[in-house]
């Protein structure tokens, strides 16, 4: 889905309180181990404050995208999650909440050592920048929380859900049976995965200008990333995979998507080889107007689409398609 980030906050039942900031990305993810953080602190959570600074520039909230009563109320028995830090135990504080940033993939006993007294000491924890700060390979109660959190419940709100399923309905009026390609094919998409498409110089200037965007980010060889099979398929790519496994050019198609570097010029490959081909926008029309100005939104939309699809295929092993392989 979009980017996000998030502010966490963390505290026990007896009133240690834990936040976390998050960068947007994988925000389903981030959302998921803020909540088994706050399992192995014993610690309460503050409702996921998302970022309003990076690079998508969307200002959502939480509630905006999520129903967060729902979210509280289903993890209650896993996790005290409150919706803001109370008046009184910020006039009980004599310092502002202590704010941190931990290791990428943490295990569970980094957070124990290192966190844990902390939020003892100062009762009020503000994690930054949590995106991937908690290790991947986890006890087995932990990977279920994990599950219990993706599939149960991060639940979009209603005004989000009746639309995709309008569109649902919409591609189910036109045809039984569907395809969901999730097509992700931003530039900033292909600019951090260091591959290269064919486009000549000014590819490689535009795209290099966004990947000094991520100082850390190592130089990559373009063959090499492609040998590997790391890079995102194109559009065309995608369709010549779809036919040659059988899907007939009659074959309807609903793409979820944002910006396509190239535009129109880069999908026209498969449309001309599916030309039943639908997206959001398409099919919305006036009714998208309200998302237009919110990435992790218009996401949530294509999630829903993708997510009733007959046949669902990604062009890259993002989150939004490990999330909906796992769901499917």
């Amino acid at each position: 889905m979009g980017a996000v980030g998030h502010q966490l906050i963390f505290g026990n039942p007896d009133f240690q309180i834990f936040t976390i900031n998050a960068v947007k990305g994988g925000l389903v993810m981030l959302i998921t181990d803020a909540v088994v953080v706050a399992r192995i602190l014993n610690a309460t959570l503050v409702v996921p404050e998302l970022d309003h600074h990076s690079f998508w520039k969307d200002n959502s909230d939480f509630p905006n995208v999520f129903d967060v009563n729902w979210f509280i109320s289903i993890l209650s028995k896993d996790v005290t999650i409150i919706k803001r830090i109370p008046d009184k135990v910020m006039r009980s504080m004599e310092k502002p909440p202590y704010t941190m940033r931990v290791p990428r993939k943490s295990e569970p006993e980094y957070y124990l050592d290192q966190v844990m007294p902390i939020l003892l000491r100062r009762r009020v924890v503000q994690l930054t920048k949590f995106d991937y700060r908690l290790a991947n390979n986890l006890d087995e109660e932990l990977q279920k929380l994990r599950c219990r959190v993706n599939y149960h419940a991060l639940r979009f709100t209603k005004r989000i859900q009746d639309l995709g399923q309008k569109l649902v309905s919409r591609m189910r009026k036109m045809s039984n049976r569907f395809i969901a390609v999730h097509l992700r094919f931003e530039p900033d998409m292909l600019a951090f995965s260091g591959c290269y498409y064919g486009g000549g110089d000014k590819e490689r200037y535009e795209l290099g200008e966004i990947r000094k965007r991520w100082a850390t980010l190592p130089d990559l060889s373009p063959e090499g990333e492609r040998q590997r099979g790391k890079c995102p398929l194109t559009p065309h790519e995608v369709g010549l995979m779809l036919r040659a496994l059988g899907f007939r050019n009659d074959t309807y198609l609903y793409v979820a998507s944002g910006e396509i570097y190239g535009g129109e010029q880069t999908l026209q490959p498969l449309r001309e080889l599916f030309p039943n081909f639908y997206t959001k926008e398409m099919l919305a029309g006036e009714e998208l107007q309200p998302f237009f100005p919110f990435s992790s939104r218009l996401a949530a939309i294509d999630y829903i689409v993708c997510d009733e699809s007959n046949v669902f295929v990604a062009n890259n092993n993002g989150n939004m398609a490990k999330i909906l392989a796992g769901r499917r």
